[in-house]
């Protein structure tokens, strides 16, 4: 998809490494960028394989590595010969950073106009909070999704996932992919201004509709969707089932199957605006009938009515389950130092861009910094020397 394409990766931690990880994996060339010596603070994250941590491996596969010392001259030389002829260039540092060091926008277009410059931070380059730092938990907390997370009774709750950092990969990616569709048409490069906060916000979907229109601020309802009704988990004999009765057919189809048809006629439950308003009726009775059949019983009985659910897998039964592994979403690399490890696959399938039949491992800290520097035109001799003085 994306042969041909060279991304220089300034970044570091979760979320843009995340982007330049979907980068490679869908073809392009991604340098990964590090101070020497001391590299991507996500080195050392849990858990740690054999010395080196499955965290960093996890996000930073398909990469060469490099390292270079930006408050050095020479460095900064080498990343401007690199971004000469870069197509993107990556960095995750708060707004003003790079400006400092000389790689500001308005130099970039100078040097190479094709360039598009992607950032992720925290509040993005604009507005009050400009300069504030961010981790996800601070961005899941400002973006309003821990308050409309958890049970009733539970309060605010983190997302299990840290979705603060991989929704603004996730957005940076298509940002990218947007300006390079734009640049075949322009010619020109563009600045991508991707901010955590409002990636969080963007993702809140309907809470944001349902509290303009009722003026009731949203809070957490468990495992249940806030406006249908039956659609959530329910206790079975020995787990949880999922229960997804979208719409009227759907819920007369499951009163059938679960041998509860009197509750088609029940006014109380007449319709979805009457069952959610009676959730705290209806569950129970639900409930009750579900903790009488194991969940692989119920999911035969619903998934032969037609009735979407599911179970609800840990992880391990998760890496188990035929249709993931048959859509290869669990994919290994052979690391040099930690061996075999498992980590999640690529999930856009294409019919013309096949996926790749094995992953190259993340690189060791500036394990290509002679391949790369070599292309500029440096010999041993020069490469050493900036070694020794460490520039690289």
């Amino acid at each position: 998809m994306l042969k041909g394409i060279k991304v220089i990766d300034l970044s570091r931690n979760l979320a843009a490494p995340f982007c330049t990880m979907i980068l490679g994996d869908m073809g392009a060339e991604v340098i990964k960028i590090e101070l020497p010596g001391v590299g991507d603070e996500a080195r050392g994250f849990s858990p740690i394989i054999d010395g080196e941590s499955g965290y960093f491996m996890s996000i930073n596969r398909n990469k060469k590595g490099m390292t270079l010392n930006l408050k050095d001259e020479r460095g900064r030389t080498i990343l401007r010969e690199l971004l000469g002829n870069a197509d993107v260039m990556v960095d995750s540092f708060r707004p003003g950073v790079l400006d400092r060091l000389g790689f500001s926008y308005e130099k970039m277009k100078v040097l190479n106009p094709r360039l598009i410059c992607a950032s992720i931070s925290g509040f993005g380059h604009t507005g009050p909070y400009r300069e504030k730092s961010a981790y996800d938990l601070v961005v899941q907390g400002y973006g309003g999704i821990m308050s409309v997370t958890g049970q009733q009774d539970s309060g605010p709750t983190r997302v299990g996932i840290s979705l603060g950092d991989l929704a603004a990969g996730l957005y940076l990616t298509i940002g990218i992919e947007g300006a390079l569709v734009a640049r075949n048409r322009t010619g020109e490069g563009d600045f991508i201004d991707v901010a955590m906060l409002d990636c969080q916000i963007a993702l809140l979907e309907n809470v944001i509709m349902r509290y303009c229109a009722t003026g009731k601020v949203p809070g957490p309802v468990g495992n249940r969707h806030p406006s249908i009704t039956p659609f959530e988990s329910f206790q079975s004999k020995d787990g949880f089932v999922i229960v997804c009765a979208g719409n009227q057919r759907l819920w007369e189809d499951f009163c059938t199957v679960i041998s509860r048809r009197d509750l088609i006629k029940d006014v109380r439950f007449m319709n979805n605006d009457k069952r959610t308003e009676n959730h705290h009726v209806l569950k129970p009775i639900i409930e009750e009938v579900m903790k009488t059949k194991q969940t692989s019983e119920w999911l035969s009985i619903l998934e032969t009515a037609g009735i979407p659910c599911g179970p609800i897998n840990n992880v391990s039964c998760l890496m188990e389950d035929e249709q993931v592994r048959s859509r290869e979403m669990i994919v290994s690399c052979n690391h040099p130092q930690a061996g075999i490890v498992k980590m999640p696959g690529f999930p856009i399938k294409s019919a013309k861009y096949k996926l790749p039949q094995s992953y190259e491992p993340s690189p060791s800290l500036g394990q290509h910094n002679r391949e790369i520097l070599q292309t500029l035109g440096l010999d041993d001799s020069a490469i050493e020397a900036m070694k020794k003085d460490k520039v690289i």
